[in-house]
């Protein structure tokens, strides 16, 4: 065969040839699981949260002056459902911290800081399981009972479970926020920010007003507008562990 006739089959045979259909690439794995590890932390985030529906359901509660813990006492209407909401965070918490000590770089600091908030859900958990059976900023006779020690043994495993929780929040923000100014770019460096470091002296200052607040109430001096403390105690972990979850899908 001619050369000029080779050149136009071949020509007429890339004509009919089927075109190769383009397949997208998969994500990397380490993307992925970085998205999964954020998510869930977003997630855990936003249930932690659901104490600031109660303006909008009518608990009967003083926002200034009860714990938040109380809205899931057993006495209260809508116990069930943040009992529910402490639970779904604990878990979802859990879950996205130890998915982050298995796929995320393990730097000696950032582990104690993953360790730390799986603690944190962990605590959480177990804390939606033991509920108040009763609200004493709100019942006098509640105070009473508790005083006289004929409340449910769970009145003080919770003050255990919520004590663990709030020590593990504060390991994993202290540990982590430390981590990501030390290592840069190893770990989480958009939490290296400014913005992360003023959520954790914030945070440390609310717990401070909250522990006062609490030692008050229990010495019979009032509740030093407890209330106000502890929400803006929690609040701000919420918005750090949002942080925490952009950072972690940033990095990537």
């Amino acid at each position: 065969m001619e050369p000029k006739a080779k050149a136009e089959a071949g020509a007429i045979t890339s004509a009919v040839r089927p075109a190769v259909p383009i397949t997208p690439a998969e994500p990397r794995p380490a993307t992925a699981r970085a998205a999964a590890v954020s998510l869930l932390l977003a997630l855990g985030a936003l249930a932690y949260s659901a104490w600031l529906l109660e303006p909008l359901l009518g608990t009967g509660l003083s926002p200034v002056s009860s714990y938040v813990s109380e809205l899931a006492a057993r006495d209260q209407p809508f116990g069930t459902l943040f009992r529910t909401t402490d639970l779904t965070a604990g878990l979802l918490l859990l879950a996205g911290a130890v998915c982050a000590l298995l796929w995320l770089p393990r730097r000696r600091i950032a582990v104690v800081g993953w360790a730390g908030l799986a603690l944190f859900g962990a605590a959480t958990a177990v804390d939606s399981r033991l509920p108040l059976s009763c609200a004493p900023t709100a019942d006098a006779a509640c105070v009473a009972r508790e005083r006289a020690g004929l409340v449910p043994a769970a009145h003080t495993a919770h003050v255990v479970s919520s004590s663990v929780a709030m020590t593990g929040a504060l390991v994993g923000m202290v540990a982590l926020t430390f981590a990501a100014r030390r290592y840069g770019h190893g770990v989480l460096p958009s939490l290296a920010g400014p913005f992360s470091l003023l959520l954790l002296l914030l945070e440390l200052a609310a717990t401070a007003w909250t522990l006062a607040a609490i030692a008050a109430f229990d010495a019979g001096h009032g509740t030093w507008a407890l209330g106000v403390g502890q929400r803006l105690q929690v609040l701000l972990i919420a918005l750090w562990l949002g942080l925490l979850a952009r950072a972690v899908v940033r990095r990537g």
